[in-house]
C-alpha cells in the first residue's frame, strides 16, 4: 500500500501559535510628559484549522506533513495598538474526514460539507496591556500580561468515504468486477485474495441522467473487527454508506452462513451499521440454472436479494432498480 495514491489516515504533530504579550506603555508626547497607561493587547496566536474541500478525495497531500506550526501573535504597543494575530494554518481535507486526538482517541469533529472549517488546535490568547488594568485605585499600572502559550498535540485525520452504496463481501466475492461493470471505475481485478488494497469509488448511471455513488470496500474476513486480514483499516468506510450491498458468490458452501459472518463483523465493529438498508446479491450466477436458483432461494436470509452475473450482465439492471428504490425510501 506504500505506493498507493489513496491515503485515508495521517498523524500530524500540531503546534498552535503563542499569544503576543500585552504592552506596559504610558502616553508620552510633546504636550504630555506623564500621561496615563496606553499599552495595547497582544494578538492571538495562529489557529490550526481544518477546511473541507469537495475537490479532494484522499489525504495524500498530507502524507508527509509531520509537523504543522502556526505563527505567534504580535505584541501590543503604545497608543492602545493591538498586536497582529498570528497567521492561521489551514489544512484542506476531503469531505468525510474525521479529526481525533491521538492520546485519548476521542473524535473531535467531522468535516461534512465544502468550505466547512473547524479549529483543530486553538492559538494562545494575547496578553492584556496595562490600559486594561487601570482603575480608580490603580491609575498607573506598570505591568501587563504575557500572552498564552500555544498548544502542542498529536492529531489524527481519518477519511471515511462518502458513498450511497457500500459493497461488502469476502475477498473474491466479485465486488471489484461489479463496480467496473456498473461504472467507469477501474479497480485492480485478479483471482486471489485482497486484490483490492484501497477503496474504489464509482458513479453508477441510472435512468434520466440520475446516478448514485458506489464504493468497493476491500475484502472483509472473519475476525476483521479484531484486526485480522486488512482488519480495521477499511471497515470505517462502511459507516458513511447509505446502503450496504452484500455480495456472496453462488459457489459459496453456505450463502446464509457467509452473509451472517459478514453481518457479525460489521456488528462487532459498530452495531449501528445494522440499522442501514441491506441488499444481498448472489454473484457469479452464470453457472446456475433456474432449478439451482430456486433451491438456493429456500435458504436465503430475510433481506431483499437478487441473482446477478457481472460477466453476462444478468440481473444488473434489476439490481440498479432495487438500489434506487432503497435509496429513495
Amino acid at each position: 500500500m506504500g505506493n498507493s495514491n489513496f491515503v485515508d489516515y495521517v498523524k500530524i504533530n500540531c503546534r498552535s501559535g503563542a499569544g503576543g504579550a500585552g504592552s506596559a506603555h504610558f502616553l508620552r508626547s510633546r504636550s504630555t510628559s506623564k500621561g496615563g497607561p496606553d499599552g495595547g493587547n497582544g494578538g492571538r496566536g495562529g489557529h490550526i484549522i481544518v477546511r473541507g474541500n469537495q475537490q479532494l478525495w484522499t489525504l495524500l497531500h498530507l502524507k508527509y506533513t509531520k509537523h504543522v506550526i502556526a505563527d505567534r501573535g504580535g505584541n501590543g504597543a503604545g497608543q492602545l495598538k493591538t498586536g497582529a494575530f498570528g497567521d492561521d494554518v489551514i489544512l484542506e481535507v476531503p469531505l468525510g474526514t474525521v479529526a481525533r486526538d491521538f492520546e485519548t482517541d476521542q473524535v473531535e469533529f467531522e468535516i461534512t460539507y465544502d468550505g466547512e472549517e473547524k479549529v483543530l488546535l486553538a492559538g494562545g490568547r494575547g496578553g492584556k496591556g496595562n490600559d486594561h488594568f487601570k482603575s480608580s485605585t490603580m491609575q498607573a499600572p506598570k505591568f501587563s500580561q504575557p500572552g498564552e502559550d500555544g498548544q502542542e498535540e498529536w492529531k489524527i485525520l481519518e477519511l471515511k468515504l462518502l458513498a450511497d452504496v457500500g459493497l461488502v463481501g469476502f475477498p473474491n466475492a466479485g465486488k471489484s468486477t461489479l463496480l467496473s461493470v456498473l461504472s467507469a471505475a477501474t479497480p485492480e481485478i485478479a483471482d486471489y485474495p485482497f486484490t483490492t488494497l484501497k477503496p474504489n469509488l464509482g458513479i453508477v448511471g441510472y435512468y434520466e441522467h440520475k446516478s448514485f455513488v458506489m464504493a468497493d470496500i476491500p475484502g472483509i474476513i472473519e475476525g476483521a473487527h479484531e484486526g485480522k486480514g486488512l482488519g480495521l483499516r477499511f471497515l470505517r468506510h462502511i459507516e458513511r454508506n447509505s446502503i450496504l450491498l452484500f455480495l456472496v458468490p453462488a459457489d459459496s458452501k453456505d450463502i446464509r452462513k457467509e452473509y451472517h459472518i459478514l453481518l457479525n463483523e460489521l456488528k462487532q465493529f459498530n452495531p449501528q451499521l445494522l440499522d442501514k438498508s441491506k441488499i444481498l446479491a448472489i454473484t457469479k450466477t452464470d453457472m446456475l440454472d433456474q432449478e439451482l436458483m430456486d433451491e438456493i432461494k429456500k435458504d436465503l436470509p430475510a433481506v431483499p436479494f437478487i441473482f446477478i452475473s457481472s460477466f453476462t450482465n444478468v440481473g444488473l439492471t434489476k439490481l440498479k432498480d432495487l438500489i434506487w428504490r432503497e435509496l429513495n425510501k
